[in-house]
């Protein structure tokens, strides 16, 4: 079993969200990734455009499937992560730190109680695997 970060949020569609005030990062977790296999595309959203609950943000491509990314909060993009787009290689060595994806500044803050810590999160993918 992989290690999830403590200090991290999870969803259900397999995203990870590291809080800092009113602003998270975002990106897939480890258990997405070794789902999806090796990263080759990244599309992610645009800096400026707002997002609703569970919107689709974006896709990663993988050489094994397409899969989309929904943002587990609403709230406005204020950066996304270059790196992954020219070259998405960080996202398949570590997705949990140097493969972020986007920043967001979040418009409700109530919508992060929904999201699962890392030990719940760790028990929701023992579930799926077994």
């Amino acid at each position: 079993m992989s290690s999830y970060p403590a200090n991290y949020l999870y969803s259900e569609e397999h995203e990870w969200l590291n809080v800092d005030g009113d602003q998270v990062t975002l990106g897939i977790t480890q258990f997405a990734q070794d789902s999806l296999g090796e990263v080759v595309f990244v599309d992610l959203p645009e800096v400026g455009q707002t997002f609703d609950v569970n919107e689709e943000v974006g896709t990663i491509e993988s050489v094994k499937a397409v899969a989309e990314i929904y943002t587990p909060v609403a709230g406005e993009v204020i950066e996304i992560n270059t790196v992954v787009v020219d070259d998405p290689e960080p996202m398949n060595d570590a997705p949990h730190s140097d493969g972020w994806l986007f920043k967001l500044r979040i418009s409700d803050p109530s919508q992060l109680e929904s999201l699962m810590d890392a030990a719940a999160y760790a028990e929701f993918v023992a579930q799926k695997e077994s």
